[in-house]
């Protein structure tokens, strides 16, 4: 499978070259859409950018932005498909060959209706294709079944992550309830993550187990379904499946008999197979498994206080916590599996925490080489709640300068092998090293569940209303770097190391910024030093988007 979208680094645009470092005698310039006259852009369509020449062709949306000086960040995508080569300021390391693809919530309107929450928005891929020091931008809409019909109806036609689609009468709103105990009513609409498989393929994925979709790496296309062959059954599943060359590892909440399946899925097929299963110890539902962490031979069920509402899923408005309640009296619980057996190793109660995201996690040995216990580690927000409701877009939208952003940290679980009912919840180090500010995550993909230094995730300059730091966390030395631009939203760091690399850090950070004046770029940072090396800007702001992946050039 190629990883290129289709471009020679050479190819002339039809715009004169802008001069900047490395390239100027390039040719380099955004280039043209080029895709079937049949695909309808949402806006009227760029024809051409040039980042250093007074010609510049825009949308009357991308002018009212700038001109509002409103963030791209929570702002829909002005148009449906988009693909150009960009014009570097810096030098991009030569090394650096493959695409980077991010995925994320970037439509949050359809006809007159305007979603609320930043978690609803239709799926827009972003793909950043790196060769020979030339970058090459592409995005478009992920082609779910939601979002067609969304167009085709001019409304919401399927349940998202906190809308639910207005009905005409009673009798059609008993309709979606039934569909919704089927799933039939349930969004695949797959905006929060992007993986490669073991075999190759790619698939966008988010909660629901029916929003798994295969697209085209070369040109961000949607393929189709990811059709699961087995009899699992079930409505979700966890966004994050940890995936490796050799395996495909996943949770899956059992919302009637509270517990979570933990499933293996090998490379080439689509079938998941048990590997075992973690009963719920409290609450009257699974805690929501957004993601988990996995050591080099046990996998963490986390069970956390924030639990699966069936009740809220029913609900035609949203509450605060939308399809989740918070059952701090139900506790909060660590599961450590054997992966080999399926057997449960340890069950510990923990301090009450609440988290999107693990980091990683790793075994803890003794002097004989004996599996003590594990660590897992975590973007941990102090057991506060508030940072879902505070996603809402409104909220993103209407910032006034005051500090709002909830405090978040490393959290770090300490799990023992030796039978003890507890495990630890500490800090991994000072959150004031990172602005109290600590989510999307990324690490050295060679260090999955092993002992590891480094961290790459978004924190916070405070005052702020949401992560604004790019910031590496230096876990030995207890210490983080931070980048920082005024004004700009950064979106996940991703390292990529560098090839026959020995060190941990020696690679890039690939992220997204939103900066201050509607507009946006694509960032390298030298993973090593933490500066930045190259930046390319981007036609238009583009919305915030959620998680990434690598895919290198075959």
């Amino acid at each position: 499978m190629t990883s290129s979208f289709p471009f020679s680094p050479t190819r002339n645009y039809g715009l004169p070259s802008c001069m900047v470092s490395n390239h100027a005698s390039d040719g380099c310039s955004f280039g043209q859409p080029s895709f079937p006259k049949n695909k309808k852009s949402r806006e009227l369509n760029i024809v051409s950018v040039a980042t250093d020449l007074p010609m510049v062709v825009q949308s009357p949306l991308w002018k009212e932005v700038a001109q509002e000086r409103k963030l791209a960040a929570w702002t829909s995508i002005q148009q449906e498909r988009w693909e150009g080569e960009l014009c570097v300021n810096g030098e991009i390391p030569q090394w650096l060959n493959g695409t980077y693809l991010r995925n994320g919530p970037g439509l949050w309107d359809i006809g007159d209706y305007n979603f609320r929450h930043l978690f609803d928005g239709y799926a827009t891929l972003v793909g950043l294709h790196f060769q020979n020091g030339h970058l090459m931008m592409g995005h478009r809409q992920i082609e779910s079944d939601a979002y067609k019909a969304a167009r085709k109806s001019n409304k919401l036609c399927y349940r998202e992550f906190s809308e639910v689609p207005k009905h005409d009468n009673f009798l059609a709103y008993i309709g979606d309830l039934a569909n919704l105990f089927s799933g039939a009513s349930l969004t695949d609409n797959a905006n929060t993550g992007v993986v490669q498989l073991g075999d190759g393929r790619v698939v966008c994925l988010t909660e629901t187990i029916k929003g798994s979709i295969v697209i085209d790496p070369s040109n961000l296309d949607t393929l189709g379904k990811f059709e699961y062959s087995d009899s699992l059954g079930g409505l979700v599943h966890s966004a994050h499946p940890i995936v490796t060359q050799s395996e495909f590892l996943t949770l899956l909440p059992d919302l009637l008999n509270p517990g979570y399946l933990v499933a293996r899925m090998e490379p080439g097929t689509n079938e998941r197979k048990v590997i075992g299963r973690v009963d719920c110890r409290g609450g009257p539902s699974p805690g929501w498994v957004h993601s988990f962490p996995v050591t080099e031979h046990y996998v963490i069920v986390p069970e956390m206080p924030l639990r699966y509402c069936a009740q809220n899923l029913l609900r035609a408005e949203p509450t605060p916590l939308y399809k989740f309640e918070w059952h701090p009296e139900s506790k909060a619980f660590m599961h450590v599996m054997c992966k080999a057996s399926g057997k449960l190793v340890a069950s510990v109660e923990v301090p009450l925490f609440v988290t999107f995201h693990f980091i990683n996690a790793y075994e803890e040995t003794d002097e004989d080489g004996r599996v003590i216990g594990v660590v897992a580690d975590c973007c941990e927000h102090n057991a506060d709640t508030t940072i879902l409701d505070n996603l809402r877009l409104q909220n993103l939208r209407s910032w006034s300068g005051e500090d709002v952003l909830p405090d978040a940290r490393v959290g770090r679980f300490k799990i023992p092998f030796d039978g003890s009912s507890n495990g630890e919840l500490v800090e991994a180090l000072n959150p004031d090293e990172h602005g109290r500010g600590m989510d999307m995550c990324s690490i050295n993909p060679a260090y999955l569940g092993k002992k590891y230094r480094y961290a790459y995730a978004c924190g916070a300059q405070r005052p702020c209303n949401f992560p604004n730091t790019l910031t590496k966390i230096d876990l030995e030395k207890k210490k983080a770097k931070n980048w920082y631009d005024e004004g700009a939203v950064p979106s996940e760091p991703f390292f990529v190391a560098r090839p026959g690399a020995t060190k941990e850090d020696d690679g890039v950070v690939i992220s997204m910024i939103s900066d201050k004046n509607g507009e946006g770029y694509a960032l390298i940072l030298d993973a090593s030093t933490f500066e930045e090396i190259a930046r390319a800007k981007f036609p238009y702001g583009l919305p915030y988007g959620l998680h990434g992946c690598w895919v290198p050039k075959c």
